[in-house]
């Protein structure tokens, strides 16, 4: 409660107890790392290794493995995510700091952070900012992005943001063994001199309160003062969206950021950054001057400035192009590579992804995305159904009467943009 209490003894925590409950919460097909040992093998002889890697660590003998990496594809681009996987008892150690970590720093952060938070989530962010344009004088977006957060987090600076709370040595230098530990990409090991991996467990923790410090309590603390008018921000992650009623202030601010993150050997991806006039007054003047107003995204949407049926002011939003094209082309691959399993069965696997899209992206004023996005489906699965044998397995009226009796999925609004349930937005 007391938020400049620094916490003295922590590691304790991580013991016998703690790592038995990580162990039994942990997901039966996680990728292994480089011990290569899974779940199922770990727990063959779990209590005597739960003893074992507590006591390595009582005599501060235990050092992680470096982190396998992989690559995923990134959605909507050409380019490869890079993952770190850890080795099993890592992610056991990972599992309980995080608890820890969370435990302390959750009631330090603010209203405006809503990534890997308990309670909230990717639409709740989305709420706020909806909130926020639509009910404060906002006129101006600065729409920034962090070049490469998660590869450039100095570990020094994390040391020192990780102080302001903790005071207990071992538990620093736990945390610090973590950062140092080095990823292994195809039987080469590599240090990692700054960064944290992506895929650790422990990573969004130390992410939020990296930019707890760089940037949220900068941004309400100095900036917001600074500023002659209304000045939110909203963010997830090391995405983020700040909000302006004045041009100056928000040029004022983009200018500020790009030397605070230098402080903090971080920089802005400039072709991914841009300051917009958006909100109530540039859309009554695009509309005057029968021009289109600019758009911004955030988190997998892009924000456009509308109108309701009673001529109000309202921000709508759609599936950005980039995550259209992204999901279509996994749907694509997927059918590509499953095409001659039983038609039936790529029925009953295909739904789940459709319903998974319906769900994040199932958001008042986007279901004609949703419609498309079927639509789209459809017709991928029309073509590869076919490509099966040199013989059609259907003509598009065969295909329809097929669909009548399979029915895929109806599209559907899951999350309404207005039910905000009386949370208080910073």
């Amino acid at each position: 409660e007391n938020p400049k209490l620094r916490f003295t003894t922590l590691v304790h925590l991580i013991n016998e107890e703690t790592l038995m409950a990580a162990h039994m919460g942990m997901p039966e097909r996680k990728a292994s790392g480089v011990d290569k040992v899974s779940k199922a093998e770990y727990e063959e002889n779990l209590e005597a290794n739960v003893k074992d890697l507590v006591a390595k660590m009582k005599r501060q003998a235990y050092k992680p493995q470096a982190a396998k990496r992989v690559y995923i594809p990134k959605p909507g681009s050409n380019k490869m995510r890079p993952l770190g996987i850890p080795a099993y008892e890592d992610k056991l150690v990972q599992t309980v700091l995080a608890r820890i970590l969370n435990a302390i720093y959750e009631q330090d952060f603010l209203g405006c952070s809503y990534g890997f938070r308990p309670g909230r989530s990717c639409h709740d962010a989305l709420k706020a900012l909806n909130t926020i344009i639509e009910h404060r004088p906002i006129n101006y977006i600065v729409d920034a992005d962090i070049k490469g957060f998660f590869d450039n987090v100095d570990h020094k600076w994390m040391m020192e943001c990780l102080k302001q709370r903790i005071a207990d040595p071992n538990m620093l230098r736990l945390i610090a063994r973590f950062l140092k530990a080095g990823i292994i990409e195809a039987g080469v090991s590599y240090d990692t001199p700054q960064g944290t991996p992506q895929g650790g467990v422990v990573s969004p923790i130390l992410a939020n309160v990296y930019l707890h410090y760089v940037l949220d309590l900068w941004f309400y603390s100095i900036v917001r003062r600074h500023c002659k008018g209304q000045a939110y921000m909203v963010r997830y992650a090391d995405d983020f969206v700040c909000c302006f009623q004045y041009e100056e202030d928000a040029l004022s601010f983009y200018d500020a950021l790009q030397d605070r993150l230098k402080k903090f050997n971080l920089e802005i991806s400039e072709e991914k950054s841009q300051i917009i006039a958006f909100g109530r007054q540039a859309e009554a003047k695009n509309r005057a001057e029968g021009k289109k107003p600019k758009t911004f995204d955030f988190l997998g949407f892009t924000h456009y400035c509308s109108r309701s049926r009673r001529g109000k002011f309202r921000v709508k939003r759609k599936t950005s192009g980039k995550k259209y094209r992204a999901s279509i082309l996994r749907c694509k691959e997927w059918l590509k590579k499953h095409r001659n399993i039983p038609a039936p069965l790529i029925w009953w696997l295909i739904r789940p992804k459709l319903q998974g899209n319906y769900r994040y992206y199932g958001i008042t004023d986007n279901a004609p995305m949703l419609y498309k996005f079927l639509y789209e489906v459809e017709k991928l699965l029309f073509k590869w159904l076919n490509r099966r044998s040199q013989r059609k397995s259907f003509d598009w009226r065969k295909f329809r009467l097929f669909l009548r009796k399979f029915p895929l999925p109806t599209p559907r609004i899951y999350v309404n943009i207005y039910d905000v349930r009386g949370r208080i937005f910073a």
